[in-house]
């Protein structure tokens, strides 16, 4: 599956426009990352457990997403963007979405 953030893929023609492809996944924080990172606000510098957990939930999304597109019956995504949004205090969700697509 290919994936862009662009309208097209160089060197390649779309020939189909499926729809729109998405996934998502709702994380929550848990206390032992909250303490730690209150610890780090005392003294700066990078969260990497909010890292981490970030980056586990965009590709959560991402994979999600691109079931979505095969399901579809798509061999490409374009115009791949990713959105958050609150749930409720301490849990967010995480939006993988984009133009299911078939090339050429």
């Amino acid at each position: 599956m290919i994936l862009s953030t662009c309208e097209s893929i160089t060197g390649k023609e779309i020939v189909e426009q499926l729809g729109i492809a998405r996934g998502s996944t709702v994380r929550a924080r848990n206390i032992g990352r909250d303490i730690f990172a209150g610890l780090k606000n005392i003294v700066g510098g990078e969260i990497e457990e909010y890292t981490k957990l970030q980056a586990q939930a965009r590709e959560e999304a991402l994979e999600r997403m691109q079931k979505d597109a095969k399901k579809l019956g798509a061999n490409a995504i374009v115009n791949v963007r990713f959105t958050t949004s609150m749930i409720t205090q301490g849990a967010s969700e995480l939006l993988a979405y984009g133009t299911a697509v078939k090339l050429k």
